[in-house]
């Protein structure tokens, strides 16, 4: 007799689960390694603060791997370097960590822990008479006004197809869009549908990517068939606290510490084989050091581009990650650096409101709407209208150097993953934790000079955070003004002396 399982049968969107975990013998355990952040990130062991999966390795192992690297580097004084992370990463054989040594709590990661955070599903189309329209949707009481103009860009209508990240409200969204052509006057010759999804975080989206993609096709050939996404809504629905609002949280400090790889940035499945940040590097170049002073200043940022819309949500995403920090309590009192994703003239409203973002869109008119954004970004060619921000658009030689440095360890990288077979080091992770390790320099250089008894700046304490004394002094006393550092004396130009 066949035992009936409570939970709904493999869906089409679901990956075959793994095979029951058998014990090793001693001889095996002697080859086998203990798995490393990297290799458990590509599994999908990620940071459940900010929605991310802790399966199919499960909460002990994410939690032991990252214990004994907090504890050995909370007794630093100094940013642990590229290379020394890496070390520690790799060393690791056995990831116990000793009691009271930086655990989580295991309330906290059955708090935390989202494993189907989709709140809605929906369809959107296009009619001729009166344009986008939401077609169709659950649950049916959800407001979702709007997302019609989200989920289909302006401009669509010159692609076959794209995929697309937004927000709504406190939801971020996916999704993908298809055009087809039809033998119908009414239509006028094309039918184009986007099916798609909201959830608490956008970093597990990527996982019904494919589901989205064979549905809008399905929605294409076979209108009005909403069985699957009625049947993918029972499986994967979320279950919202009583006031309706997202309960994604922040990634504490106290209980993660120095997971700087695995909490301080979200991931995204990239679709692209180069790779999103591969790309982020090739499109813009030595501009990514202008946009990295840009990101940490917290000022907002549109980007500019005719569809597709996809890989420009993509180079939000990698924005961000320039402006990552893991130092305990810097940053608190600034604003949150907030991806909004694809944007049009509907969030024309909530832009206005919001301090500092990253967003993108298809639609010229923003560039006239001044009052709307500090930086914008059209093509590779970044620009702003704000006077003090100009001269931070001027690469000097401290920038040349990031970038030599950044390409030059890229390279390696890549040399190493061909030759060696170095299947753990990840593109994503070197990009993010240069910056974040640049980052961290700067800000504890200026933690250090601003407890010293002489709280003042000078040349050496500047090239101490890997910047130019002379090029960088504006970029400095913005960032010295954004974070706080009021106790620090800048007086008769001390970077220039």
């Amino acid at each position: 007799m066949v035992e009936k399982s409570d939970r709904a049968p493999l869906l089409d969107w679901e990956e075959v689960p793994p095979a029951e975990k058998r014990v090793p013998t001693p001889e095996q355990e002697k080859d086998v390694k203990g798995p490393s952040p990297a290799n458990n990130r590509a599994l999908g062991c990620t940071a459940p603060g900010i929605g991310w999966s802790t399966s199919p390795g499960g909460p002990g192992s994410f939690t032991s791997a990252v214990s004994s690297i907090d504890t050995s580097l909370s007794s630093r004084s100094t940013v642990p370097t590229l290379a020394e992370w890496d070390a520690q990463c790799l060393d690791k054989d056995d990831h116990t960590p000793a009691p009271g040594q930086g655990e989580v709590p295991h309330d906290i990661m059955v708090k935390w822990e989202e494993k189907d955070p989709i709140v809605a599903v929906f369809v959107v189309t296009f009619d001729t008479r009166s344009g986008n329209m939401l077609e169709w949707c659950l649950p049916g009481d959800m407001n979702l006004e709007g997302v019609e103009f989200k989920a289909m860009a302006s401009g669509s209508h010159r692609v076959s197809s794209d995929f697309i990240y937004f927000r709504k409200g406190g939801y971020f969204g996916l999704a993908c869009f298809a055009n087809m052509v039809v033998e119908s006057v009414v239509e006028r010759g094309a039918r184009m549908k986007s099916v798609g999804i909201l959830s608490t975080s956008y970093t597990l989206l990527y996982r019904y990517m494919s589901f989205l993609e064979h549905q809008v096709r399905l929605q294409l050939k076979t209108p009005g068939q909403y069985s699957p996404l009625e049947a993918f809504f029972e499986d994967k629905r979320s279950v919202l606290p009583p006031d309706g609002e997202s309960v994604v949280t922040a990634c504490p400090g106290s209980a993660w510490g120095a997971a700087i790889n695995h909490c301080m940035h979200p991931e995204m499945k990239i679709t692209h084989p180069a790779g999103c940040m591969s790309q982020f590097i090739q499109f813009f170049g030595e501009q990514i050091m202008v946009l990295w002073k840009l990101a940490l200043l917290r000022r907002r940022i549109l980007i500019f581009s005719p569809p597709p819309v996809g890989v420009v949500c993509y180079r939000v995403y990698c924005c961000c990650c320039l402006a990552n920090v893991s130092i305990p309590g810097v940053g608190v009192a600034v604003p949150e650096f907030r991806p909004f994703f694809y944007v049009n003239v509907a969030d024309i409203d909530t832009l206005d409101t919001e301090l500092s973002y990253v967003a993108c869109t298809t639609e010229k008119i923003f560039e006239e709407k001044r009052d709307l954004y500090d930086v914008y970004v059209d093509n590779q060619n970044v620009r702003t209208t704000r006077e003090s921000l100009k001269p931070l658009l001027r690469l000097n030689t401290a920038d040349r150097e990031k970038y030599r440095r950044l390409t030059e360890q890229r390279q390696m990288l890549l040399y190493s993953q061909e030759e060696n077979g170095d299947c753990v080091s990840s593109e994503e992770d070197h990009f993010i934790l240069f910056f974040l390790e640049q980052n961290n320099r700067i800000f504890q250089t200026l933690s250090e000079v601003a407890g010293s008894p002489e709280p003042i700046l000078t040349q050496e304490s500047v090239r101490a955070m890997g910047l130019d004394p002379h090029g960088d002094r504006l970029f400095l006393l913005h960032l010295l003004e954004t974070y706080g550092y009021d106790s620090l004396l800048v007086t008769d130009h001390p970077c220039c002396s």
